[in-house]
Formats: structure tokens, sequence, C-alpha cells
């Protein structure tokens, strides 16, 4: 399993990167992504301490990655927090996308695509215009195994398709029962009313972002 959204007590996460790492390995997982949710306040803070972790973490069987999350973030301000982001050390940037279980601001997918992030979380309603743009920027529009924000996967799935958008599959773990396996997660790409092969498929695009990421090529 390769999961490129997840969270420690950096942000809203029950878990210290440690013990997230070492529950995941149970689980399966060849690739770990720690996003924590960021803003202008806490993005230094909170890169600086995911970076030493995934650097403490990375090992044989299981890459760790420092990422971040950028939520709620005001969609003018979404390409220079992202390009910050990176600049102190984040691997790669997500963007709370506008779910419909919170009151994301509108716009913001539009604003992370524009700012091509790397992925788009939990969409919600995407239009087919920016699934598009998405496609032809190369951002990965998530299905989500998150309760409440799944509300909206198989939309998300459509319009992808629809758009020849790619698809990853990703946890958004917060409590230590959030992360799966490859056999549930299956479960939930089926769920969005994709074929049940398309897992691979998602997996297959997240460790080509990864190998994009990540120098010397991958252990996996």
């Amino acid at each position: 399993m390769i999961d490129l959204h997840t969270h420690t007590i950096f942000s809203d996460g029950a878990l210290i990167p440690a013990e997230l790492a070492r529950r995941a390995e149970i689980k399966g997982y060849t690739v770990l992504g720690l996003t924590d949710h960021v803003d202008a306040s806490n993005l230094e803070f909170v890169v600086t301490r995911l970076a030493a972790a995934a650097r403490d973490l990375d090992r044989e069987g299981l890459r760790v990655l420092p990422g971040v999350e950028l939520t709620h973030v005001r969609p003018e301000a979404m390409a220079s927090l992202a390009a910050r982001a990176r600049n102190l050390g984040a691997l790669y940037v997500v963007v709370h996308g506008e779910s419909p279980v919170e009151p994301v601001a509108p716009g913001t997918n539009r604003a992370a695509i524009d700012a091509g992030v790397e992925i788009l979380a939990h969409p919600g309603l995407i239009t087919e215009e920016e699934a598009r743009l998405a496609a032809a920027k190369g951002v990965l529009l998530e299905i989500t195994t998150r309760r409440g924000h799944s509300l909206t996967n198989g939309h998300v799935a459509r319009m992808a398709r629809m758009a020849g958008a790619k698809l990853v599959v990703d946890t958004d773990t917060h409590q230590p029962g959030d992360l799966v396996d490859d056999g549930f997660a299956r479960v939930v790409v089926q769920g969005a009313g994709l074929d049940k092969a398309d897992f691979d498929v998602l997996q297959a695009s997240a460790l080509g972002l990864v190998r994009r990421l990540v120098s010397p090529v991958m252990r996996t």
C-alpha cells in the first residue's frame, strides 16, 4: 500500500510519526507520506519536524516521505504557500480540497491545480473543467477511504475518467484505525465505481509520483 496522505500529532493526528510508521508497516505499507495540516502560521514548524521524522524513519521496506496538506488556505495564497513549503523541505504538497463535509472556500480546487500541487485531496464536486486542468498539469486527484470526505468519491472518479486525470487512493489517516490494508482500499476503489483492477492503476500513479520525488530510485 502506498499512502501519501496521513496526519500525526504535529497537526490533528493521534500518533507520533514513529508509531504511525510502525502501524503502517504492519498493515503492509511500502510508502507512507506524512502530510500534516498547515497554513502560514505553522508551516515552518511542521515541515522541519516531518522532514526530521522522515529521515529517521525511512528504511528498507518502508519509504517515509515528508509532505504537507495546505488546509483552509485562502485560494489567492495557495501558490506562494506551496512554494514556501517546498523550499522548507516538503517533498510534495497536498491541498485540502472542497470536501462536502467542511466549509472549504470556493475556488480552492482551482487554486490548488493552478499552483501545480502534487495531490488535490477529497476534491468534492470537482468540475469537469477543473479535472481537465488537473490532467494537463499532472495534479493527482484523490479517492479517499476517510469517512465523510469519501461521500463524493464516485463523482471524483467519474470526472477523472471523463477528463483523463490520474487518481490516487489515500487514507487521510488521523487515528490508528484509519489505516487500511490493500484489501479494504480495493473495496473503496470499487465503491467509487471503478473497476477491480483500477486499484493497481491508482497505486501505479502514486508510485510514479514517488519516483519523481525521491532519489535514488525507490527500494520498492
